[in-house]
């Protein structure tokens, strides 16, 4: 079935979501744009530069009030479409810091460059939503300036890339840190919120189930890391064609970002080291 671009299709009573016309075998479907509200809006990830997504979401608007617009994180697919919507509804840029991009190499690539906020939101720091608030709740690892959205008062997260309804996220070195991300994995797992709406793919109608099942998967993966080191693997090449075979050529980058960031984690924690390009394990 091909996928419903442009349309506005109702999740629940005051939340609807727009998918953005940008499939890869990195975003899924596309990227989800979330409207929170029914007299006045917030957005949440307007999505990539794209002049026919930007009218579609102002249709999907249909001159209602914008009270703001929120961002999770800054990727190309998340934040770009932010400052032509500020543009034309004259709603503010709320959410995640800006990065400074310098030191990331190709990976900053990935970035919007643009991405100037009017306002920048801390860990709890909340914006009213039409009668809800919305709480930020930091999850940074994914990016390191990654904040998921929480509507308190009905148990629904706007999880960002953090947690996505088709895949684990990807965690990509430098500004991508796995302890980081297993970190703010163990924070969602302490919440009880009852749905996530992820940007990326379906709703998580068990959200506490799925998140222990990539604390279990994230592991599982850190084992097989040092388990590849063991029988001799030195380099993240050596490991990627190990331990993903037959792999999509287009997903090789990111299954190597992946090893890259376990070996990142496990050096910080003294279980292995790095010389130059070699690996070694020591515990």
């Amino acid at each position: 079935m091909a996928a419903p671009y442009g349309r506005l299709i109702e999740a629940e009573p005051g939340i609807a979501r727009l998918l953005a016309p940008n499939p890869s075998p990195y975003t899924s479907t596309g990227t989800q744009v979330h409207l929170v509200g029914t007299r006045e809006l917030t957005i949440v990830d307007p999505g990539p530069d794209d002049a026919e997504h930007e009218e579609a979401l102002l249709a999907a608007i249909a001159g209602r009030p914008v009270a703001a617009i929120l961002v999770t994180h800054t990727h190309r697919d998340h934040s770009p479409a932010a400052a032509a919507l500020r543009e034309r509804t004259g709603a503010p840029v709320i959410g995640c810091a800006p990065l400074a991009l310098d030191g990331l190499g190709p990976g900053a690539e990935s970035f919007d460059r643009a991405y100037r906020p009017d306002r920048v939101l801390g860990d709890g720091e909340s914006v009213p939503v039409d009668g809800r608030t919305l709480t930020a709740i930091a999850t940074p690892g994914h990016t390191s300036n990654h904040l998921c959205f929480a509507d308190e008062g009905s148990g629904v997260l706007f999880s960002g890339d953090h947690v996505m309804g088709w895949s684990t996220s990807v965690v990509i070195p430098p500004d991508g840190n796995m302890g980081d991300y297993l970190r703010s994995l163990e924070k969602l797992r302490g919440r009880s919120d009852r749905i996530y709406y992820p940007a990326h793919g379906d709703p998580v109608a068990d959200p506490q189930r799925l998140v222990r099942g990539m604390l279990s998967h994230r592991l599982q993966r850190e084992a097989q890391v040092r388990r590849r080191l063991a029988e001799g693997d030195r380099t993240v090449e050596q490991i990627v064609t190990s331990a993903y075979p037959a792999l999509d050529p287009r997903l090789v980058p990111a299954a190597g970002a992946s090893v890259l960031a376990h070996l990142l984690d496990l050096q910080e924690r003294r279980l292995v080291q790095q010389d130059d390009e070699q690996w070694t394990l020591l515990a």
